[in-house]
């Protein structure tokens, strides 16, 4: 049944893309997909009728979805029924509000799947923000990501563009087994597009966090970049990436970074939220791996201007497949460099702990899951911390900042999986 409505979809959204023909932008990555999507909506918002993908739409389903401009009606067959009339609308009346630009994240869990995307829309332009190590249950090693994503890259034609992150060699690769126009980007000096001089900002003499602020640089031409609204350098590798972008489409670097200015995170993606007792909370509880816990953490490493303590509230990491442990351990590690108390969650988390135990940390507490951790978390926490809250969806790690924030009435608004579904 599944196959069959798979089908049906991807027949509607070719006839769609062949009535209307949007430009599209294709990414996908192991780390960053949705933060580089909402970077590269808020550079051409300004300039193009844009639609980006809806809510977490990036698969077989959720790509054909969002070139449909509908949600999923889920198990409701008269829901289906509304999504056949609203595709025959759109082919039998010209919709004058189609948009020119669709942005689509196509996600990726198994091998094949980027095929399977790709048989229904190839883009313009491909975008690939990493290759790292989710999902490899499925892949065993990230070599096979990196050959499931390279996909995307190689069925670009010589009008198209590929923009790969510089700084993550397996994606660099990828630029030698293209025939289309290649941008880079990244921090390294070798990436077409860089950021330099970065900064994570924080008023003098205390812990209010006003944003990131760097210089934009493209071939030596550098306007500066301030990002009042997100922390860290996800959203900045995010912010690169859209400007390659914004740049392709003749954007000149101000305008792209007027642009930035409104650049924000979606929930549970490194937000910036008041927490209880004057603490600051750094919520990226919508998932996590290894590379996007290890960014995280690289933050607070960064991070100098806290009164009170650094914490990270870190939970189990899943779908490692046998790269879990190691994966853990590399997390632990680097928590003990980074962090004054580690909250170590759930049974993958105990490995976070204890690589962080044996690498030199002492404040660490372990708690069996997201539940006990919200009950307890009050009385762990003090005054003027700034906290780190990560864990896969499995794990519910928003739980714990649903407790901590100042403002928990507004936890529907700024939490992920807040809908009756998940409660």
């Amino acid at each position: 049944m599944k196959k069959l409505l798979q089908l049906k979809l991807k027949f509607m959204a070719r006839l769609v893309l062949a009535r209307y023909k949007p430009e599209v932008i294709g990414i996908t990555g192991s780390v960053g997909k949705t933060s580089t999507k909402e970077a590269v909506y808020a550079v051409l918002k300004g300039k193009f009728n844009v639609r980006r993908s809806l809510k977490n739409y990036n698969n077989e389903l959720g790509v054909p979805l969002t070139i449909l401009g509908v949600d999923s009606p889920g198990r409701s067959i008269g829901g289906w029924l509304r999504v056949w009339g609203h595709f025959i609308k759109l082919l039998i009346i010209k919709d004058k509000n189609y948009p020119t630009v669709l942005v689509l994240e196509m996600g990726i869990d198994r091998p094949g799947d980027m095929k399977y995307l790709i048989s229904i829309v190839i883009p313009k332009i491909g975008l690939v923000t990493g290759v790292g190590s989710s999902h490899l249950e499925f892949f065993n090693k990230p070599e096979n990501i990196q050959k499931e994503k390279r996909v995307l890259a190689e069925s670009l034609d010589k009008e198209s563009l590929a923009v790969l992150n510089y700084d993550n060699e397996l994606t660099r690769e990828m630029a030698g087994s293209v025939i289309c126009q290649v941008l880079t980007y990244g921090l390294d000096e070798g990436a077409d597009i860089k950021a330099q001089e970065i900064n994570f900002n924080f008023r003098s003499g205390d812990a209010n966090l006003l944003g990131v602020s760097f210089k934009l640089n493209y071939r030596g031409a550098i306007v500066p970049v301030f990002l009042p609204h997100v922390i860290g350098y996800p959203p900045i590798y995010a912010s690169l990436a859209a400007s390659a972008v914004a740049l392709h489409y003749s954007i000149n670097l101000v305008e792209i970074a007027q642009a930035l200015s409104d650049f924000r995170l979606p929930a549970g993606r490194l937000n910036l939220l008041p927490g209880r007792n004057n603490t600051k909370i750094i919520d990226d509880t919508y998932n996590s791996s290894p590379d996007s816990c290890l960014a995280a953490l690289a933050i607070l490493s960064e991070v100098k201007a806290v009164r009170g303590r650094k914490v990270a509230v870190l939970g189990d990491m899943l779908e490692l497949g046998n790269a879990s442990d190691i994966g853990h351990a590399e997390v632990g590690k680097k928590a003990a460099a980074s962090v004054d108390l580690l909250v170590a969650v759930g049974e993958k988390g105990k490995l976070i702990g204890e690589a962080a135990q044996t690498a030199g940390l002492k404040e660490i507490i372990y708690l069996p899951d997201s539940l006990k951790a919200a009950e307890s978390i009050l009385d762990i926490i003090s005054s003027d911390d700034l906290i780190l809250v990560k864990g896969s969806q499995g794990a519910r790690m928003e739980r714990v900042v649903k407790v901590l924030m100042s403002e928990p009435e507004k936890s529907f608004d700024l939490l992920v999986r807040q809908g009756r579904d998940w409660q």
